[in-house]
């Protein structure tokens, strides 16, 4: 097989994960974290975690999030139909509260966050947190009610990162191993997804490169309008007048 068809092979299936799962949880939390972080996420609002997600053990976090999240997308079926919308609101209400955005924001500045301001960083992140809530509500539009298979429970005494794993049940199909990288907050005792890992694929990094390249040509301020100009969008099925919905994650300017 050609390098060429294995790229597109991988990409192929980074799409079906992130029509499956992607409404789950997105990267954050990284080892950019630091002083810079706290002081440049001022504007950001804060929610409070579900109390009923157990965030001291990882394997209860990503499987409790995922059980809630569409427990709620069942219970607001018509709701949603009527007005695809109130999908922003189940993202920001039952994932955002278990991603640290914050961290997953400065992830994506990277190596360009000396070339950024104070201000320029307070601006961005909670346009980014709003970003990534309509690109999952977007995606969480496609969802069909495929099964997913979480791994046994494994000891995670004196760990402060590990991967969850999980597997995607697609009928007719291959199907697609998942791992959601989680990390423990020492401060609070609890812990966080970060990143996912579909087949070898990270989102965390895909997003970091495509952004990432956007800041270095034209700067954070541009993108963050750019950014804003997506999180914006009305969410729309796919099966509506509109055929020619924007799923995908990728930025076009």
């Amino acid at each position: 097989m050609s390098n060429k068809v294995m790229i597109i092979n991988k990409r192929n299936v980074f799409i079906k994960v992130i029509v499956s799962l992607a409404v789950y949880f997105s990267s954050s939390h990284m080892v950019m974290a630091n002083n810079a972080v706290q002081d440049s996420s001022e504007k950001t609002t804060k929610i409070a975690a579900p109390t009923a997600v157990d965030q001291t053990n990882p394997y209860s976090m990503i499987k409790g999030a995922a059980e809630q999240t569409f427990a709620r997308f069942a219970r607001e079926k018509d709701t949603i139909k009527a007005n695809p919308n109130v999908l922003k609101d189940i993202v920001r209400e039952e994932l955002m509260p278990y991603v640290n955005y914050k961290y997953s924001a400065f992830k994506v500045i990277g190596k360009y966050l000396s070339q950024t301001t104070d201000e320029e960083r307070r601006d961005f992140v909670p346009v980014f947190y709003e970003y990534l809530i309509t690109s999952y509500a977007q995606v969480f539009t496609l969802y069909d009610n495929q099964e997913l298979q979480f791994e046994p429970e494994k000891s995670f005494d004196d760990r402060r990162i590990i991967a969850v794993n999980t597997r995607i049940i697609m009928p007719g199909s291959d199907n697609i191993d998942v791992a959601f990288k989680v990390r423990l907050d020492k401060k609070t005792e609890q812990w966080q997804a970060f990143d996912m890992v579909a087949e070898g694929i990270s989102l965390l990094d895909s997003k970091q490169a495509e952004l990432g390249s956007i800041i270095r040509q034209k700067g954070l301020p541009y993108v963050t309008e750019l950014l804003k100009n997506k999180s914006t969008r009305d969410i729309v099925f796919k099966n509506d007048d509109n055929n020619n919905v924007d799923t995908s994650f990728e930025i076009t300017e």
